[in-house]
């Protein structure tokens, strides 16, 4: 692997590049943290101090930042509305782009998306860090083997009983672009496409529901949400058919009366075989005339193609990204992906808001 070392700005400080990207990027010795853009220009310092490198910059106004040369690589961790314009922005600044999920909004911005990376032949990927678990690489592997079969049925489930995001601009529709479905849906969905390697919705069918978020409530883990500004969705369900006659449910909610609720999950029913990663990765079938149920022991060894000392999917993410663009490789998560995210993402709310079924046109794109 080469030596390189690249050089890297933060376009948006708050609670993601907080969360995952900073202290991630932080561990990697490809990278040098150079630039911090904010419109809080006190967030960019106080990042900056903890993780820059000497001599970093702060910014308040992105396009400055992307005036420097020397950057390298961007990471976009803005609300959804700014996903797209900054993406390309930087793209054509030159730069290769890391963008937090969702990609865009809309599947017009995606597309744009798709078509700078092409055209200023820079790499272009999206955070789905849930692909970069353990238990995803290695269902990801099992299900490449065969050893589930055709993969006809997927669930994507994103489940919250009482988990409303009350900071930031979550409960903003015209910014985030909805709720729960296209803030944590999106990476079960994802998930599931990714494992099933299934990049052909043909129909999508879609329900949204505003039931909780309009009364008071006191339980939420993050504080009590007011009514008044709580504008979009808090639960939406979607059911998506396959050009291959495959298909896959998904669940997606920040509030719900559900006992068993969880993240990022997917379950998959093959000939073969079947997965559910709600407890642990179970994988279950039949053998020697007996139903069978074993649970994968991932251990603090990780999986079978990792080796060494664990590594959490953040900081996997990044290093896998950082190493692409030294080697000049695809990254995991590749841009057309994302976009068929997106594609059955505005789907379901287009079919929500209309009682409609949405027939879906292919993507002039390889996947």
């Amino acid at each position: 692997m080469s030596e390189q070392v690249l050089n890297i700005g933060i376009i948006g400080c708050g609670g993601i590049a907080q969360g995952k990207h900073l202290p991630s990027l932080a561990k990697q010795p490809l990278a040098r943290i150079v630039a911090f853009c904010d419109i809080v220009e006190e967030r960019a310092t106080e990042a900056a101090e903890q993780y820059g490198a000497e001599g970093a910059k702060v910014y308040t106004d992105y396009k400055q930042l992307l005036q420097d040369s020397s950057i390298d690589v961007i990471h976009v961790c803005t609300p959804n509305d700014s996903h797209a314009v900054i993406s390309i922005d930087a793209l054509e600044a030159g730069k290769h782009v890391l963008c937090e999920k969702p990609m865009a909004k809309t599947t017009e911005e995606a597309r744009a998306m798709v078509e700078a990376a092409k055209r200023t032949g820079k790499k272009l990927s999206i955070a789905y860090q849930n692909r970069f678990r353990d238990d995803s690489l290695y269902l990801k592997q099992m299900v490449e083997e065969g050893d589930l079969g055709d993969v006809y049925y997927g669930k994507a489930i994103a489940l919250r009983r009482r988990a409303v995001p009350t900071w930031g601009v979550f409960l903003d529709e015209e910014k985030q672009g909805g709720g729960p479905l296209i803030d944590i849906g999106t990476h079960a969905l994802d998930l599931t496409l990714w494992l099933m390697d299934n990049y052909k919705p043909k129909t999508v069918l879609g329900s949204t529901f505003h039931k909780l978020g309009p009364r008071p409530n006191s339980a939420n883990a993050f504080g009590p949400w007011d009514p008044e500004k709580f504008k979009v969705e808090d639960s939406a369900f979607g059911f998506i058919t396959m050009e291959n006659g495959a298909v896959i449910a998904l669940e997606s909610s920040w509030a719900l009366n559900v006992r068993k609720f969880g993240e990022a999950q997917a379950l998959l029913c093959g000939t073969e075989g079947g997965a559910d990663m709600s407890d642990g990765l179970h994988i279950n079938g039949e053998k020697n005339g007996r139903l069978i149920d074993s649970q994968v022991d991932l251990g603090s060894g990780g999986v079978a193609f990792y080796s060494g000392e664990a590594e959490d999917a953040g900081a996997r993410e990044a290093r896998m990204w950082l190493e692409a663009i030294v080697n000049d490789t695809e990254p995991l998560v590749k841009p057309e992906q994302a976009l068929v995210v997106t594609q059955i993402l505005e789907a379901i709310y287009e079919s929500a808001r209309t009682g409609k079924a949405i027939e879906l046109q292919p993507e002039a794109i390889t996947v």
